[in-house]
Formats: structure tokens, sequence, C-alpha cells
């Protein structure tokens, strides 16, 4: 029977690695410049997140808020020009046969609101769809009643398209949509991890994005049944939302799919940067296009997360009016990003091709 308790006689103990090496040498080897590189890109996309968030929302200004204007044709051209003569340009008015084509461009998403002037006494009225950002409709709201107080008459605002009850301050749309693009990306993300960062071939990429698609139609399926079934949030629209949110996963899957491809470890930070940093400030969920700084009003319906959102909103509450941007936008991302996907799997296949004959 093997009783043995310790090193044999004459051999010596094996030293441990960290007591070979010394701190010294394991400081070293685990400070490379590679590991510092990828803390000092955590850190950028930190002070980035702080940066686009605060910049974006600190201090909303609203700057050209479309506004349709209904009055008789003598006083029409000179409230548009008292509005838009406005000090910071807060309105966009526009002229409008009357009431009804008033009413019609505000659920049409042409215009955020609508001023209709009473020519026979002093009460005014103001509509607005607060279902479509009630930050801007809160605004037009305020800018209106400081004018007409300034002219002695008052203002009746009449919301003519607010939010379900369900959904609260109208964020539902902007919640599911974010929880759709970071599935996405997630989940693009964690397919690489799991066998590499970067796909071997051709044939790995499509699986992968066979895969993507199972994932995202299921992804659309389960987020269009918690905000209508689940919370009566967006009820009424189970399978609109299903497609939509079927596309907005795709959207973000393939395009992290293809940076991750071509770009590695990079490439998710990109889609960081692109998807959160970026594009959910900007999107118009919290504060729409009219309250936000110019770059972040700029770009937003250029990334997902504004098209998404825009494309919930308007297709819940709107009857879709106002969604072939976005569906375009989105739709560009999701076959742009699966043909970058492969053609760049393909692209490091025939490089190694060409690598390994001349090692």
């Amino acid at each position: 029977m093997n009783t043995d308790n310790g090193p044999s006689p004459g051999i010596p103990p094996t030293p441990s690695p960290v007591d070979s090496r010394g701190f010294a040498a394991e400081f070293k080897d685990a400070v490379t410049l590679r590991a510092f590189g990828l803390v000092l890109g955590g850190l950028l996309v930190q002070l980035a997140f702080i940066v686009s968030y605060v910049g974006a929302f600190h201090s909303p200004t609203p700057h050209r808020i479309p506004v349709a204007v209904a009055a008789p044709q003598q006083v029409s051209a000179k409230i548009v020009a008292q509005l838009n003569a406005l000090d910071g340009d807060p309105v966009k008015a526009e002229a409008v046969v009357d009431a009804d084509a008033a009413r019609k461009r505000v659920l049409d998403r042409e215009s955020d609101a609508a001023f209709l002037f009473d020519a026979t006494g002093t009460r005014d009225t103001l509509l607005v769809a607060s279902a479509g950002g009630p930050s801007v409709s809160q605004t037009a709201t305020q800018i209106a009643q400081k004018i007409e107080a300034a002219q002695k008459r008052q203002i009746t605002v009449t919301d003519i398209r607010p939010p379900n009850s369900g959904d609260g301050r109208g964020m539902t749309s902007f919640y599911l949509v974010v929880g759709w693009v970071i599935g996405g990306y997630l989940t693009a993300t964690i397919m690489g991890m799991a066998a590499g960062t970067r796909p071997a071939n051709r044939s790995r990429t499509l699986i992968r994005l066979a895969v993507l698609v199972l994932y995202a139609l299921v992804s659309g399926l389960a987020g269009a049944a918690i905000v209508g079934p689940g919370f009566d949030a967006l009820g009424g629209h189970f399978w609109a939302l299903t497609g939509i949110g079927t596309l907005i996963v795709l959207a973000s899957a393939t395009t992290a799919l293809a940076l991750q491809t071509l770009l590695g470890l990079i490439g998710t930070g990109v889609v960081i940067l692109l998807f959160v940093v970026l594009g959910n400030p900007s999107s118009g969920g919290v504060y729409p296009a009219p309250l936000l700084p110019s770059f972040w009003s700029a770009i937003g319906q250029a990334l997902p997360p504004g098209a998404g959102t825009t494309l919930v909103r308007n297709t819940v509450y709107f009857t879709g009016h106002a969604t072939s941007g976005a569906l375009w936008v989105l739709g560009a991302y999701a076959v742009g990003g699966a043909v970058l996907a492969v053609g760049a799997a393909w692209w490091r296949e025939n490089r190694v091709d060409t690598e390994v004959p001349a090692a």
C-alpha cells in the first residue's frame, strides 16, 4: 500500500509557478499591451456613453417643431410669420386650409402640433398627439400658452392621440426596441465568443445567420406578446409588432456579426458605440428630434434604435404613417449586415488560403 506523505528522498519538490517566476514576472505577463488596450477601450466607451447621454439630455431645447396653422386667409400668413420669427426658432409653422387638414397633418406625422385660430373669439385651440412623444407635446403647449398670454388670448389644448392606458408616458415603444436591439447584438456576440471571435469560413457564417433569423423571429414574437397580451401596453398589433421586432433584431444581429467578422473584438466595441452610446439617446424615445441638439437629431433616424422606435410608435398609434424611411433603414442594416458578414468571411478564407502555401 502506498503511504507516501511527501516527496521521495533525493527528489526536490517542484516549485509553484508563482514562486519560481516572482511577482514582477507575473505582473509583466499580466499587464500586456493588449490588456492595456482593452482597458483603455473600455474607459473610452464609458466616457463616450456619459458624454453622449448628458450631451443629448442635459438641456432639451425646442428647435423647429413642425406646427400646422389653420386660420382665415387674411390672418394666416401673419400668424405663420410671427411663429417662425420667435427667438431661437422653436417652431416651424406652415399654413393649412382648415382645421381638418391641420388635424390630418398631426395624425399623419407631418406635424407635431396644430394651431387652430378662432376668428370670432379669443379662445384658440392647440392639437397635439402625445403618443408620438409626450415631451414635445408638452413643449408645444408651453410655447402656445406663452404666446397666447402675450396676445391676451386663451388656448385650449386637445390631445387627439394620447398613449394607451397601459403605455404610461408613451415610453413602451422605446423600451421594447432597446430590448430587441440589445438582444440582437448580444446574441451575435455570444455566438462569436462560443467558438472564436471571428467565423472561420463562409459555411459557419451562413449557419450563424440562419440561427439569427430563427432567434429574431422568436424574439419578435416574445416581445409582441409581452407588450400586447402581457401588459396590454401596445395591444391590438401583435402580428405587426412581431414582424417589426424580427426586422429590428435582424438589423442589430447581422450588423454585429459583420463588424465582429471584420474587426474581431474591436467590432463589438463599435456595435456598442453605434447602438447604445449614440443610438439610444438620439432615438427620440426620451426626447423627440425637435428637442435634441443638432448632432443627435441628425443621426437618430439613421440608426436602428431611432428607426425602430419610430416604426413601432407610428404603427401602433398612427396607422403606419411616416414609416417607410424607418423600414428602409432597418432593412438596409439587416440585409447589408448579412451580405457584409458573408463577404468578410469569404475574404478571410481566401486570405488564409493564400498565406498557407507561403508558410
